[in-house]
């Protein structure tokens, strides 16, 4: 795994919020550029300079996925907005509206 430029406390801080209060959106990123459009469930397990991990569930099975950033981050805020530009590019992909945000 390659080093993180995010302490343990960010990484659960990040991933306690998604899937606290977006599981919905990480569902739709997952579905749409996680490569599993039939995922019932999904939840953020992990994240990186590089990308983000998830767990999807299809079919009643929980994989593990990863879905790269589109740029290496360094700073926490920098992950908000690359999460936010990865739900309206799934939802575009999947052709739904994207809610606010």
């Amino acid at each position: 795994m390659p080093s993180s430029p995010f302490s343990d406390e960010v990484v659960t801080a990040v991933t306690a919020h998604m899937n606290g209060d977006h599981p919905e959106d990480t569902l739709v990123i997952c579905r749409a550029l996680g490569g599993h459009p039939e995922a019932t469930a999904a939840r953020m397990t992990g994240l990186d300079g590089d990308g983000g991990d998830y767990a999807v569930t299809v079919e009643g099975v929980e994989r593990a996925v990863r879905i790269p950033w589109s740029h290496p981050l360094t700073e926490r805020a920098q992950i908000r907005a690359e999460v936010v530009r990865m739900y309206q590019e799934a939802c575009e992909r999947l052709g739904v509206t994207p809610r606010g945000h």
